[in-house]
Order: C-alpha cells, then sequence, then structure tokens
C-alpha cells in the first residue's frame, strides 16, 4: 500500500508543528513520523478522523490510540487545531451547497432520465443564522442593532416562492412523465396491431378489411342513445 500523493498539503504556516508520538517499534508501515504528519495535514483538509487515517493508509483506531498516548500531548494539540481548519472548509462546502444545491439523479420506471437541482432550505436557514445571527435569529424577534422581523418576514417570502417553483416544476415533469407514458402505450398498441395484422393470411385479411368497411358505413345509421331510451319507454307502455 502506499500513501495517497494526491492530496494537496496545507498551506504553510497553517498547522502549528509538532513532537510525533515516539514508537516503540519503528516500521515502516506504522505511525512513522512523516504518517503522523500527514494525518494531520489530512484532517485540516476534511475535517474527518476517518477520512484522514485513510488517506496515509492507516486506521482511524489507530490514529485514536496515539491521541490517547502518555506522550501525545503536542499531536493532541495539532489534531485541535487541524480539526478547526477542517470544520472551516465544511462550512464553505455547505454555504456552497445552501447557495447552488446539490444535483440528483431523477429516475423513471427505473431508468435514469437524468439529473436535477435541489436546493436545502433548512440548509440555508442554518447558515444564515450563523453567518448573520444578529439578522435572522432563530425567535425571528428583533436584536440588538438589527431590524429584526423585516428580514424574516422577507426570508419566509423567499421560502414560499422557492416552494411554489419547486411544485411548479415537479409538476410540470410529471406531466411530461404521464405524456411519455402514454406516447410510450401508443406506440405498443400501434406496433401489437401491426404484428396482428401481419400475421393474417391474405384471405382473413380481405375478410377482416370487409368487416371493417361494412362497420364504417353502418355506424352513421346506428341509433342516437336517447331514441333506444324512448324505445324502451314505449315497449313498457305496450307491456302494461
Amino acid at each position: 500500500m502506499t500513501i495517497d500523493k494526491r492530496r494537496k498539503p496545507a498551506a504553510k504556516g497553517t498547522l502549528p508543528d509538532f513532537t510525533p508520538v515516539p514508537r516503540q517499534c519503528k516500521r515502516h508501515d506504522g505511525w512513522t513520523p512523516e504518517r503522523q504528519r500527514g494525518f494531520i495535514e489530512a484532517l485540516a483538509d476534511t475535517g474527518s478522523v476517518k477520512a484522514a487515517a485513510h488517506a496515509v493508509n492507516m486506521t482511524p483506531e489507530g490514529a485514536y490510540l496515539l491521541r490517547r498516548h502518555p506522550q501525545g500531548k503536542s499531536f493532541r494539540k495539532a489534531w485541535e487545531a487541524a480539526l478547526a481548519l477542517g470544520v472551516m472548509q465544511l462550512e464553505d462546502i455547505a454555504m456552497q451547497r445552501a447557495l447552488h444545491g446539490v444535483e440528483v439523479p431523477v429516475y423513471s420506471y427505473g431508468k435514469l432520465v437524468g439529473n436535477r437541482v435541489v436546493h436545502n432550505d433548512r440548509l440555508l436557514m442554518f447558515m444564515l443564522r450563523n453567518r448573520a445571527p444578529a439578522r435572522f435569529a432563530a425567535d425571528a424577534r428583533p436584536t440588538s442593532g438589527s431590524m429584526g422581523s423585516p428580514h424574516a418576514t422577507e426570508l419566509s417570502r423567499l421560502k414560499r416562492k422557492w416552494r411554489k417553483e419547486w411544485q411548479a416544476e415537479q409538476d410540470e415533469r410529471a406531466r411530461e412523465e404521464d405524456e411519455a407514458t402514454t406516447d410510450e402505450i401508443d406506440a405498443r398498441l400501434d406496433a401489437m396491431r401491426a404484428d396482428w395484422l401481419s400475421a393474417m393470411s391474405p384471405r382473413t385479411r380481405a375478410a377482416y378489411d370487409a368487416f371493417c368497411r361494412i362497420e364504417a358505413e353502418e355506424r352513421p345509421a346506428l341509433p342516437a342513445p336517447d331514441a333506444g331510451g324512448a324505445d324502451g319507454d314505449e315497449g313498457g307502455e305496450d307491456g302494461e
């Protein structure tokens, strides 16, 4: 197994220097000083202990053992500093998703037909409340130095607008899927009818065409629905 070298190292000066945890057995495939430094840098990049450990081809359980080591004080401080940087990156990712949404696959009858962008209103509100707590307080009450309620009202209006646009998009997609399904059924019926006709013998086909022609000629002469009802009434009176 080799160390993943595709990850970009942290910028110089963003992580504190630390003393690696000493190991009794210096193994090339163990927690060497290089792997410990690589783990801390990956932790700053990802904010995930599991991902950072896998980035240096080690297990997260081993990383936690290093952290609990009696001589791991310097390593623990570097760990905390890396997590702080990782949280900042996760916050940037959350803001990106809140503003631009995420793409999700769209399936129709079990088949992938495309992708659509989904926006998370809850995530957006969470980011607004954390980035601007004075303007977007959770209780929507005016706070010191803020306009309070007007901003909460505007956010509610935007949420209703977004919800309406999303619902209209869903209705349009459902209508298109229904039309596509109807067209597919019609096409299959036409194909079945064509196969049925092609399987007829010439004599049977001639008889069928004659039947269709006679039926078409006689159809206009059929009595209207209310005429049949009138005859039925007269028959009832005769029966009396």
